[in-house]
């Protein structure tokens, strides 16, 4: 079988390209930092909370892990406005991955709170600290400390996943490929530069979150 590579016809769609990468960037960053504000507050409510806030964080939990990231899209997407809530596919891409990026960041992050010494809790207490600021405090940093690997993990885990979200035609990276593929018909070369794109910010993600980690957490005073 010969088959001709041509590249061209990729390469000048690079406007589109760069476009949809920066899409993807923008939905996963937004997407982690949302979605570890809502791990951070499950976790203590699911440690610290009244009975009936845990039981209504571990319904949430079981939901989201144990139904695909998918299903979970279409529900925001095409779901809700049944019910009058109407989303653009960005917003309902991004509310989608941060639910889902909730659920599993929870259970880590609640896991490192779950190992901080108990003495240094009751040390908290005995400087005069409210639940709020020992959370704060004493727990939240060595905790992530902890759980780093872990939480960035998950991380590029979402950015990669990010790609399921071209089914609803949210321009991201994937969905511009789709485009090119059905305007062009070179789908070998089309996903050949898409991977490529993939595994550089993969790369890109994971080398900024070491550093992250240098900076904010291996560091006390930020050198």
């Amino acid at each position: 079988m010969h088959y001709t590579f041509q590249f061209a016809p990729v390469f000048e769609a690079w406007p589109l390209l760069l476009h949809g990468t920066w899409v993807t960037i923008q939905l996963s960053v937004s997407a982690m930092i949302l979605g570890l504000l809502v791990a951070v507050l499950c976790a203590w409510g699911k440690t610290a909370g009244p009975a009936p806030l845990r039981a209504v964080i571990q319904v949430y939990i079981e939901i989201i892990r144990n139904t695909p990231f998918l299903v979970q899209l279409f529900f925001f997407f095409f779901a809700l406005p049944a019910f009058g809530v109407r989303w653009p596919p960005y917003v309902a891409a991004l509310v989608a991955m941060v639910v889902n990026l909730g659920a599993y960041a929870t259970e880590i992050v609640r896991a490192g709170i779950e190992a901080t010494p108990r003495g240094q809790l009751e040390a908290g207490m005995a400087l005069n600290l409210n639940r709020l600021e020992v959370f704060r405090f004493i727990i939240l940093k060595p905790a992530l400390r902890t759980i780093y690997p872990a939480l960035t993990s998950q991380f590029i885990l979402l950015m990669l996943a990010s790609s399921v979200v071209s089914v609803i035609s949210a321009n991201d990276l994937t969905s511009v490929a789709a485009t090119l593929q059905s305007q062009t018909f070179r789908s070998f070369e089309i996903y050949i530069v898409i991977t490529v794109i993939y595994l550089v910010l993969t790369l890109l993600f994971s080398f900024l979150f070491r550093r992250a980690y240098v900076w904010f957490l291996d560091y006390p005073d930020g050198r």
